[in-house]
């Protein structure tokens, strides 16, 4: 081969492999939070805003998983349909709403630019896949995807932290280039290389797309992403959010995984009221360490209350349901059939909205 035969070849090669790099840009600075440790061992470790033992203002303690006849459930009281007529407050917000599964929503804008939050096609990445079904974890249903011209269509992709149930590799690869990948700071090194577009952004931080405002926010959880859960030297390398989408005065809130704390009244006073809450209400209790579980998942009941806290016009639950993990949770929909047993005992002025997976709601 010719020396110049070669070296076309050798920088052809670094070309391709330049160009499939991500690019990768933080945001930042003036008026966000970086919420660094200052203490211990792990300075550079991320925290939440409100740390400590906490306070709830509500707990169920009674019957709180009382049958409804609003759900459809198989003999296992699992792979539930929830049926009943529902009113679409008269709001004129201009959001569309799908629930993909989970955490996984589709979001479509007033001004029609269409996003994803959370998105997992089908079980956690490999090996851990594997390994959760080994240790007797519940294999999940697949839930709901996006057809081939809506995943082309898809403008942003927000995920609010790291953990496998929220974060895929493969379906970004899926996804693929044409969409901005947004995240919490730290987390773009967990993405795999592909010439992706990742913004990751500081609490409070925005950005836009087209003249869609999109806000990253506190949360109230942790992070990890080992093969064996929990060990401290990878937790809380890479931050968590909440976001917040505002288009035409409206505004649409996803909590992400969090527990309660005082984050939420903190938002609505800088933002206001909150048109859409898209809310989680499972995975907050455990035998082994249930007041851990609690503190970073929000019950029922916290949900509800956050959602008082930030005035939602309507909230919809997310979390429970048929292609969900049951992390924590009785069955697919005992989750559920407490926040119903609650919005009632608590005599919530909250509008719900109860989606099964795959439904939409245009508000």
């Amino acid at each position: 081969m010719h020396l110049k035969t070669l070296s076309t070849l050798i920088a052809a090669v670094l070309i391709s492999a330049c160009s499939n790099s991500n690019t990768v840009n933080v945001i930042a600075g003036e008026g966000t939070i970086t919420p660094l440790k200052t203490e211990g061992d792990f300075e550079d470790r991320y925290r939440n805003l409100y740390p400590g033992d906490k306070e709830y203002p509500t707990t169920c303690t009674d019957n709180c998983y009382e049958p409804s006849e609003l759900l459809i459930c198989d003999d296992s009281n699992s792979q539930c349909q929830y049926q009943a007529e529902q009113i679409v407050p008269a709001t004129n917000i201009g959001f569309i709403v799908r629930w993909l599964g989970h955490a996984g929503f589709y979001i479509q804008s007033p001004n029609g630019e269409q996003l994803l939050f959370d998105p997992v096609k089908d079980q956690f990445d490999s090996p851990v896949d594997l390994a959760f079904k080994l240790a007797g974890g519940c294999y999940r249903k697949p839930g709901f995807w996006l057809t081939k011209s809506e995943l082309e269509s898809v403008e942003a992709v927000m995920y609010s932290h790291i953990h496998y149930d929220h974060f895929n590799k493969a379906d970004i690869e899926e996804m693929g280039r044409q969409p901005r990948y947004l995240t919490p700071l730290g987390m773009a090194d967990n993405f795999p290389t592909g010439g992706f577009n990742i913004s990751e952004m500081a609490w409070y931080a925005k950005t836009n797309i087209g003249d869609l405002a999109i806000h990253a926010l506190p949360a109230h959880h942790f992070s990890s992403r080992v093969l064996v859960p929990f060990i401290y030297e990878d937790n809380d390398k890479d931050l968590w959010n909440g976001w917040l989408l505002e288009q035409n005065g409206s505004t649409l809130f996803f909590a992400g995984d969090t527990g309660y704390s005082k984050h939420f009244s903190d938002i609505q006073q800088k933002y206001g009221d909150i048109d859409v809450c898209l809310m989680p209400i499972a995975s907050y209790y455990s035998e082994d360490n249930p007041n851990w579980y609690r503190y970073v998942h929000t019950t029922p009941e916290d949900a509800l209350t956050a959602a008082q806290e930030l005035n939602c016009k309507i909230m919809i639950p997310w979390g429970y349901g048929n292609s969900t993990w049951k992390m924590g949770d009785r069955t697919s929909h005992s989750a559920l059939l407490r926040l119903l047993h609650m919005h009632k005992k608590m005599d919530s002025k909250i509008p719900l909205y109860i989606l099964n997976e795959g439904e939409s709601i245009k508000l």
